[in-house]
């Protein structure tokens, strides 16, 4: 039986060479992005669920709070927190640190230099997590000083492979040295924690810059719990949330735990609150643009399918006529139907085969299509068979409702409500259309709005390296030599990158300071030439200065702290910091984004501590950049030759910053594209359809005098109304959801209303161009030519 309804879907996708063309491209490009989206959803939420124990595994949050202010969320904790919460909450199995951050050290053996990437944890962390050893043992690896696990890659990359990498002796930065205890495997892609080694916490701690440590009043560390399984997690909080104030009396922070395998698609916070944005606002916004796309695919098959019923009613009313039944109709249909979706299925494919090495560039991810995996098939089977169910599930139903009695007198008409089903569907399909060139229009202009504001300094021709080995010694000696090159104009340091200011603190007074004021300021230490070097512009005052003795102990701060702070004329006021270094301010400088635009510009306070920087900064003259990188690359390897020559532009940097939304933008305007396209398809044959019903009717108004003009508005009147009465659904909407996207940014363009009118022209002429094609070619056909078989 399903044989012949193969055979009867073949000959008829024959028949109908063009309009079978049309849907089976239509599908299949619907199809292709929707696997594509697909793959990247199920990669983006593979995010951290490798781990063994993932659904006992928390990290620990804390929430600072602020008078007047919105509290702050964090993963940074203290340093005694983890001990604290093993010995006194019995439903912590394990409390894990681990450095927020990558640490890039020098790793020598023998003649082999790399810089390695890695963290320092707490000896349980193999244990907690499940990065795989191929050598050594979880439990030990890490319990003894100066030991260390690669990855594999790494124990390649110095001694051809993991086995003979064990028990191996590191230099590190050219200081210490560290055994490899341990051979890891490369840690997965789908994992937030990236690293290619692990060394013991206890080795920084004991380091002069890891003392802070060891204090409940200062916090950057990352926290992980493994708990008891069936832990009440309600109760748990509870229990958790004052334990800081429990050893910090004047402590403003309470805790709570997110799930590991929340932190990636979760991980905004607004004031103490998981924001809902973020990671899996990415992930819902493009699993609704590839169902949308789908939709939009199978509105075209509907609609063909439906408009040509009038041919195939004569079909209909011989097999019913001689005894089918309803339902083997709707078999039959639905059997076309759903070839046409494998047929797509087979090109859509193929076609994302081609398209995944571009997708992966520009996502940054590894996906791929592995056909030998029965997910990956199920998947794909699964996403073709809803597709030719959806598509031919109206057409199946209506075709087989025909009367054969009324159909076999040649007097078929199709009802109104099948014209409104179907004209319903041309408004959908363009509705979705203009809400994703709304969309498109809105990210793109967002993303000029971030490249082209001015963030309060001059981030161009700005290179930065790091203060390493010897560098941080014979700084001052560094710094004159680079400032004598040809084409740089300033050389500077600070202890941070400036656009991702991380360093902050609440220990803050000042003169006149509410005692109920608690107002957490960034930090930066910087050396002289600062602002000049940063093109950062000093709004009152004057810059830190060598001419001044006193200046080591100065503070310049910015226009939102003097603002915090309700100093009138801030310039001589006094300052004291962490309760022990006091002094006055110098200087106010202009605001500048020393972080994403995502939050509201904040209170900073500039210190004058050029022994404490690791980040040396240099402005280069325009057109000056290779010359002045090459002479900067001489001086660092003559006075640091043991390390490698890395460097980095802050342009570069402001540009990752904003990647996710980069990539947002892109894909937002490759399927506003095809949807488009895949609607625009739908319309051609429709209006193929139409021409080819009335070109009799043509013929006629052409001989009674018709011209070209009034022929061509007469067929393209009723399709551009429906675009019309779309544009009138989808620019609201439009509206609506991107000023929800534009309010996850402190800083952010507004929407004018030509957004909306270049929506509006956009699906208007794209609509007439698809109609004009048949519309013109129908009018200026020859009457005769129509009209000869009357």
């Amino acid at each position: 039986m399903y044989k012949n309804y193969l055979k009867m879907a073949y000959r008829n996708l024959m028949r109908h060479k063009v309009f079978s063309l049309i849907n089976i491209s239509g599908l299949a490009l619907g199809m292709t992005c929707s696997i594509l989206i697909l793959l990247w959803v199920k990669d983006e939420v593979s995010m951290n669920r490798f781990h063994e124990d993932i659904d006992n595994l928390y990290r620990v949050m804390e929430v600072q709070s602020y008078p007047g202010a919105d509290d702050l969320t964090t993963d940074a904790n203290p340093g005694p927190l983890a001990e604290a919460l093993e010995q006194e909450l019995p439903e912590v199995k394990h409390a894990v640190r681990s450095t927020t951050w990558e640490w890039k050290q020098l790793f020598a053996y023998n003649d082999k230099v790399l810089k390695v990437g890695g963290r320092y944890t707490d000896p349980e962390f193999f244990e907690v997590f499940s990065f795989p050893l191929l050598h050594g043992n979880a439990a030990q690896v890490l319990k003894q000083p100066n030991s260390v696990v690669i990855s594999e890659t790494v124990a390649k990359q110095f001694f051809d492979s993991p086995e003979a990498a064990m028990g191996k002796m590191f230099k590190v930065d050219n200081s210490k040295s560290y055994k490899v205890t341990g051979v890891m495997q490369d840690v997965p892609k789908n994992s937030t924690m990236q690293f290619d080694y692990v060394m013991p916490l206890e080795d920084w701690i004991s380091t002069p810059g890891g003392g802070w440590l060891k204090d409940w009043g200062n916090n950057g560390i990352r926290t992980f719990l493994q708990l008891q399984p069936g832990t009440d997690m309600a109760a748990f909080n509870e229990k958790i949330k004052p334990i800081v104030k429990q050893h910090e009396k004047e402590s403003n922070i309470d805790l709570f735990v997110q799930p590991v395998s929340d932190m990636y698609l979760y991980g905004e916070f607004r004031n103490g609150s998981q924001a809902g944005s973020g990671n899996i606002e990415d992930v819902r916004l493009f699993s609704v643009v590839a169902v949308f796309i789908l939709i939009i695919a199978c509105i075209n098959f509907m609609n063909l399918a439906t408009a040509r019923s009038a041919k195939r009613a004569k079909e209909v009313g011989v097999r019913k006529a001689i005894g089918a039944s309803k339902s083997a109709l709707i078999r039959q249909f639905m059997t076309e139907s759903v070839l046409v979706a494998f047929l797509a299925l087979f090109v859509s494919v193929n076609l994302a085969g081609i398209l995944l090495p571009h997708f992966n560039d520009l996502t940054g991810k590894f996906i791929s299509i592995d056909l030998t995996d029965p997910l990956m098939l199920l998947l794909l089977f699964g996403v073709a068979l809803l597709t030719g169910i959806i598509s031919g599930s109206y057409p199946a139903f209506f075709l087989s409702s025909f009367d054969p009695a009324v159909v076999l007198k040649g007097t078929t008409k199709l009802s109104k409500r099948v014209s409104v089903f179907r004209k319903g569907l041309v408004v959908f399909q363009f509705m979705l259309s203009g809400l994703l060139i709304v969309s498109t229009l809105v990210v793109y202009l967002q993303l000029h709005y971030i490249r082209t504001k001015n963030i309060g300094m001059d981030r161009e021709n700005l290179m930065y390296l790091p203060l390493e080995g010897e560098l941080q010694r014979k700084y001052e000696v560094v710094k004159r030599e680079l400032e004598g090159i040809p084409g740089i104009m300033s050389v500077s340091s600070s202890n941070q990158n400036p656009m991702m200011v991380g360093n902050s603190t609440g220990s803050v007074e000042w003169k006149g300071k509410d005692p109920n004021a608690n107002i957490l300021f960034s930090m930066m230490t910087v050396d002289y030439d600062f602002l000049e070097t940063m093109g950062i512009t000093l709004k009152e005052g004057r810059d830190f200065s060598k001419s001044f003795g006193t200046d080591t102990a100065a503070f310049i701060v910015n226009h939102e702290a003097a603002r915090l702070m309700q100093l009138q004329e801030p310039v001589g006021e006094s300052l004291t910091l962490w309760g022990e270094r006091k002094g006055h301010i110098i200087g106010v400088v202009n605001n500048f984004h020393s972080s994403s635009m995502h939050v509201a510009t904040q209170p900073l306070i500039l210190v004058l501590l050029p022994e404490e920087d690791n980040t040396l900064l240099a402005r280069i003259a325009p057109g000056k950049t290779t010359e002045a990188v090459a002479a900067v690359e001489q001086i660092i390897k003559r006075h640091n030759p043991a390390f490698p020559f890395e460097y980095h532009f802050l342009d570069e940097d402001f540009e990752m910053m904003y990647k996710s939304e980069a990539i947002m933008g892109q894909l937002t305007k490759y399927f506003a594209g095809i949807a488009i396209f895949i609607s625009c398809l739908g319309l051609f044959g429709l209006a193929l359809f139409t021409a080819e019903q009335r070109t009799k009717e043509i013929g006629i108004r052409k001989v009674l005098g018709a011209s070209i003009t009034s022929i061509v508005y007469m067929l393209s009147k009723d399709f551009l109304k429906l675009v019309l009465i779309a544009n009138l659904i989808a620019l609201p909407l439009g509206w609506y959801f991107m000023r929800s996207w534009l309010n996850d940014y402190a800083e952010r363009t507004e929407m004018s209303w030509w957004i909306f009118a270049v929506a509006f022209v956009s699906t208007v002429l794209i609509a007439m161009l698809t109609l004009s094609f048949h519309a013109v070619k129908t009018a200026v056909t020859n009457p005769v030519t129509s009209l000869r078989t009357e």
